[in-house]
């Protein structure tokens, strides 16, 4: 008889599962132990519980499979929450071993006791309490069955002495849990509405988000067919940018004036799989059809007049025979014209700018993304971070782009390329971080360096909580909170016995990058970049006008005019631009 410990290893090994990413604690004593005795089974070590899920969550992106996390009782699996949530919004598959107390304790008030099962149930598909030795083999394959069919999280609770027990071999587990494939695409009756709509449209827009994932084909296919420009969202952008004629770009509040013209432009919309959420990029008068593989989905951001129910590939491989192809390309070329401008314009940021100090945020991810390899894998913090990489790092089928773009997470990029890097220790992992990110989980800089991981991280250092200071602008308010007094994080990589440089000059950061990239192990780049660059997004509200001006206005009246004139010079070259 093995125990339930051996029990779970085994499954996860029949199901293409070889590691495990956490910290130890007393309540997981029998479940490592299991670990260390199978041999070819790994206990990835973190310094904290969150990075222990968002390594996790980044696993499962790139490998396609189930990726597991773990954490002790009480404060231990309390720390895999946020990184859960993201798996969860990210829709990836990610089991959660979390640790309980004694069986016989729960509902005393023991130490350290919790109700995972409540804290859990927002952020997971399954979450369920092992309450014998006998249970545990079912609720293990229920619950990986739930992540991989539903790519989301599943979290199995287990008391701590369960994990020692010992039970019989049982037909639960015995056989791999994979997940299954099927065709899904709407009816004929659906199919004939769309082609209706679509074949008797002018303007016809696309908007792509995560679920045109493996139907790239398709939707250029599709495109062409329409003569219809291609409007991602974030999640997208890896999926549609590369190989496609009809890019007009990115919306949304990371986006530019291209993407966001092309949408309010089009008479019939079509949003394929993608769950952007900010309405006030939406079209007001064009008819709208929505294709999702959830139906909770289907109209759930803005009104649409048609919801298709199936993933993108089947829905257009069965949609394409009804399409008639059009002629007319005055839509198309009016975007992919403006989408032209548009880029030149945020190329031109992307610069030198003729060795001025601080250095532009812009021009960091621009060099970062020139030397960074074919097929590199980006992880990508919250806030500025997001937004120079989402217009900045260029796609083309081979890389990846990683970050929590649903959830919205400080301190991921680092997390996200520890699970990244771990799953593929040869390809290049660039994570691109903040300063406040990066310090929030400061100490998994010593995970990269015990675990020997080769992340080149890449750090915006504006000395400030950057995103936040242009939202307070944004609502009128002088910014208050948000600055940081940062080491030299270049100096700490190397007293950490990593690869490490503080870059202050323009001409400094090519030289640094390529050999930061070219360094056989983990590296740290720490790039002084302007704090008061603005990353405006294409649509400005009037309040929003009217925010930065009430922003200049108290700005002024509390003796704080030298930050005005940092903003002013800083953007001018934005303004002479555009």
């Amino acid at each position: 008889m093995a125990t339930v410990a051996d029990h779970v290893i085994a499954t996860l090994k029949r199901s293409g599962v070889h590691r495990v990413y956490g910290i130890p604690g007393d309540s997981l004593n029998g479940f490592t132990d299991a670990i260390r005795r199978a041999g070819d089974f790994t206990w990835e070590q973190v310094r904290h519980e969150e990075t222990a899920a968002f390594a996790a969550a980044a696993d499962a992106a790139l490998s396609g499979g189930l990726a597991v996390c773990a954490g002790s009782c009480g404060p231990g699996n309390l720390h895999l929450i946020n990184g859960l949530f993201d798996a969860q919004r990210s829709r990836v598959p990610v089991l959660a071993v979390a640790a309980h107390i004694p069986l016989a304790e729960i509902g005393s008030d023991y130490f350290q006791e919790t109700h995972p099962q409540n804290l859990f149930h927002e952020c997971s598909v399954y979450c369920e309490l092992v309450s014998t030795p006998e249970q545990a083999p079912r609720i293990l394959e229920l619950a990986m069955r739930a992540a991989v069919e539903e790519n989301g999280v599943a979290v199995v609770v287990v008391p701590g002495e369960i994990f020692s027990n010992r039970v019989d071999d049982t037909a639960w587990g015995a056989r791999p849990v994979l997940p299954t494939g099927s065709v899904c695409h709407p009816d004929q009756r659906g199919l004939a509405t769309a082609a209706g709509m679509l074949n008797a449209a002018t303007n016809v827009t696309i908007l792509a988000g995560a679920g045109v994932a493996g139907a790239h084909d398709q939707v250029i296919e599709l495109a062409r067919t329409l003569q219809a420009p291609i409007v991602h969202a974030l999640r997208g952008k890896e999926h549609i940018e590369y190989d496609n004629p009809h890019d007009v770009g990115m919306t949304g509040l990371l986006g530019f004036a291209s993407g966001y013209k092309a949408i309010r432009e089009a008479d019939v919309l079509l949003m394929l799989g993608t769950d952007f959420p900010y309405q006030q990029f939406y079209p007001e008068r064009a008819q709208i059809i929505q294709v999702d593989i959830r139906g909770r989905n289907l109209g759930r951001r803005t009104p649409i007049d048609l919801g298709l129910l199936g993933t993108v590939a089947d829905t257009l491989t069965a949609l394409r025979p009804l399409l008639a192809a059009k002629s007319d390309r005055t839509h198309l070329d009016r975007s992919l014209g403006h989408y032209r401008k548009t880029r030149k314009r945020l190329d031109a940021l992307a610069s030198n700018d003729r060795d001025r100090t601080p250095i532009r945020p812009e021009y960091v991810a621009a060099v970062a993304n020139r030397l960074a390899a074919d097929d590199a894998v980006f992880t990508v913090d919250v806030g500025s971070p997001v937004v120079w990489a989402a217009r900045y790092v260029t796609m083309n089928g081979r890389r990846r782009l990683i970050g929590s773009f649903n959830h919205g997470t400080m301190a991921c990029a680092l997390p996200h390329a520890i699970g990244a890097q771990t799953v593929d220790r040869e390809r290049q992992v660039v994570a691109l971080a903040g300063d406040g990110g990066l310090a929030m989980l400061f100490g998994e800089l010593l995970t990269l360096a015990q675990n020997r991981l080769p992340v080149k991280v890449v750090v915006f250092n504006n000395s400030s909580l950057n995103f936040v200071e242009l939202e307070m602008k944004a609502a009128g308010i002088v910014n208050f909170g948000t600055e940081l007094r940062n080491p030299d994080f270049g100096a700490v990589a190397s007293a950490l016995g990593m690869f490490g440089r503080r870059v202050e000059q323009p001409g400094d950061l090519e030289p640094a990058l390529a050999e930061a990239f070219g360094y056989d192990g983990p590296a740290v780049v720490d790039v002084i970049t302007a704090r008061q660059e603005l990353s405006i997004p294409p649509a400005i509200t009037a309040e929003q006008a009217k925010g930065f001006s009430l922003y200049a206005i108290r700005t002024i009246l509390a003796g704080r005019g030298e930050e005005l004139l940092d903003l002013v010079t800083t953007n001018v070259a934005r303004r002479i631009l555009d």
